[in-house]
C-alpha cells in the first residue's frame, strides 16, 4: 500500500506561483510513477505531469514551460512549481502514484489540494 498527503494549495492572482508537495509512504520503493493530475469543476479529471522511478518526466502541453514536477528521494516527497498560474489552472490537484506488480497496475490518490486562481 502507498499512502498520499498533499499539500501547498491555495488562492493565488494570475501570473503568480505555488509549490504543491506530496508526501508519500508505505511501499514507496515499489512506485514505478508518480505524478499530479487536476480535476476543475463540470471537467474530467487530467493528467498534468508525472515523473518515473527512472526519473523521466511528461507534461500536459497545457502547462508546458509553466510547470516543473521533481521529488526528494530522500523525503519521499514529489513536488509540482507551478509559474505563471491562469485561472484556467484553478482546479483541485490529485496527487497519484502507481505500482505495477505481477503484471497488474495499482493506482492510489491522495486526499486532493485546492488551487484557485483569480483574474
Amino acid at each position: 500500500q502507498v499512502q498520499l498527503v498533499e499539500s501547498g494549495g491555495g488562492l493565488v492572482q494570475a501570473g503568480g506561483s505555488l509549490r504543491l508537495s506530496c508526501a508519500a509512504s508505505g511501499s514507496t520503493n515499489s512506485i514505478n510513477v508518480i505524478g499530479w493530475y487536476r480535476q476543475a469543476p463540470g471537467k474530467q479529471r487530467e493528467l498534468v505531469a508525472y515523473i518515473s522511478s527512472r526519473d523521466s518526466t511528461n507534461y500536459a502541453d497545457s502547462v508546458k514551460g509553466r510547470f516543473t514536477i521533481s521529488r526528494d528521494n530522500a523525503k519521499n516527497t514529489v513536488y509540482l512549481q507551478m509559474n505563471s498560474l491562469k485561472p484556467e489552472d484553478t482546479a483541485v490537484y490529485y496527487c497519484n502514484a502507481q505500482r505495477v506488480i505481477t503484471g497488474m497496475v495499482y493506482h492510489y490518490w491522495g486526499q486532493g489540494t485546492q488551487v484557485t486562481v483569480s483574474s
